[in-house]
């Protein structure tokens, strides 16, 4: 079956983009999709065999400079892959995505050259993961202001707390940890991001349990016990920890409206075919009534509306004018829209849909995480809010 968005992505970006897009594409249907079902059912995590077919395919290297062994693409690449995974499964999509943009990126943007040289390479490779400790038992939206600390002793500084809801936990070699190092200071100054290595003495996983969104994706808690790093470990600046954050998440946030937009293109053409299948009443498809067919026409306007801007954001995000309003923006609506009509199409499909091996349900779960991953939807609004406040 052709799948819709393909008709608007020939269209709105370069031939040789469209042609990775659709190398990526046939890689999920091949790779990914025979599997998915017993994945889910055995509750199993992406196998390594899938993250090292991944790395093969250069995935974890998308925008990795070609000096530093990856292949050199930019964001739109990123937001490519999202969508030709995330048509599947937003869970595996997530994987090499987190990577990029929580773990790679951050290096790439405020690393020193010696952090590069040291890690970038096994990154673009995928023999490396890096995640990002941001979000905590007691701060949530509030990020700005962890609770984790890291104080100086000397030449080296000591973290002590807890980060959780880290993708990608259970694959890292390191972990980015944004932690308070000057309570006193201004906003925006209070905080560094540090580099630390999974196995140094101190730092504890455990994957967080009971998850029922995203379940082939690792989400892992992770504790640090008088955990001591050289300043060197630093990533950007002293006191810069905020500015790593936000450089971070204006570019995660455009991977996750990607991932949106997959799930409401795989929805889009789930129900489109359903409802010509789907024989009722007097022996014609169900897709001869309006009410269907205004369901299906709402997905593929939003469809195309949301591929439009999206990679519009992305092009300002490779010109570095994407501003923290335009990134919330195009999350916040791929989101909730997306989320809102699946939720139509499931009501079009029926009891179908409540059925793992159809899949609409498994992107109605996953959806929710899109309203709530990089900046929850409500608090984002709060963000979003502020230019138009102004006089």
């Amino acid at each position: 079956m052709a799948r819709r968005i393909d008709a608007y992505l020939r269209d709105l970006v370069a031939d040789d983009k469209f042609a990775f897009y659709e190398t990526v594409r046939d890689f999920g249907d091949a790779e990914i999709a025979p599997h998915l079902l017993h994945w889910e059912r055995e509750h199993q995590l992406v196998p390594d065999s899938c993250l090292r077919a991944m790395g093969e395919l250069g995935l974890f290297g998308l925008p990795i400079a070609e000096e530093h062994g990856g292949q050199g693409g930019d964001h739109t690449d990123l937001v490519l892959m999202g969508l030709a995974l995330g048509y599947h499964s937003q869970a595996v999509a997530i994987t090499p995505g987190a990577a990029i943009s929580l773990g790679a990126k951050p290096l790439q943007l405020c690393g020193t050259e010696a952090q590069k040289r040291a890690h970038l390479p096994a990154l673009a490779r995928g023999e490396r993961m890096f995640v990002f400790g941001l979000s905590e038992p007691g701060r949530g939206s509030d990020a700005a202001n962890p609770q984790v600390t890291a104080v100086r002793k000397g030449a080296n500084w000591v973290l002590q707390g807890e980060k959780c809801w880290s993708t990608n936990a259970r694959w890292a070699s390191h972990v980015i940890v944004h932690a308070l190092t000057n309570p006193a200071g201004p906003n925006g100054k209070r905080s560094t991001c540090f580099l630390v290595p999974m196995d140094q003495k101190g730092v504890f996983y455990q994957e967080m349990q009971g998850k029922k969104v995203w379940e082939q994706s690792s989400t892992g808690s992770i504790m640090f016990d008088n955990v001591e790093v050289p300043h060197d470990s630093i990533l950007g600046a002293e006191g810069d920890g905020f500015k790593v954050m936000v450089t971070t998440l204006n570019g995660g946030r455009l991977f996750i409206a990607s991932l949106a937009l997959a799930s409401l293109a795989f929805a889009l053409d789930k129900t489109r075919v359903y409802a010509e299948e789907r024989i009722q009443f007097d022996d014609k498809p169900i897709g001869r009534f309006q009410r269907v067919q205004d369901v299906i026409v709402d997905m593929d306007i939003a469809l195309e509306r949301g591929l439009t801007w999206l990679l519009h954001c992305c092009r300002l995000y490779e010109q570095n004018k994407l501003s923290r309003e335009q990134a919330a923006k195009v999350k916040v609506d791929c989101s909730r829209t997306a989320s809102d009509l699946l939720v139509l199409a499931m009501e079009v499909c029926g009891g179908v849909a409540c059925f793992d091996e159809f899949g609409l349900i498994r992107h109605h779960n996953d959806l929710f995480v899109t309203r709530v991953g990089e900046g929850s939807n409500f608090a984002l609004k709060d963000l979003i809010v502020r230019p138009l406040r102004q006089k």
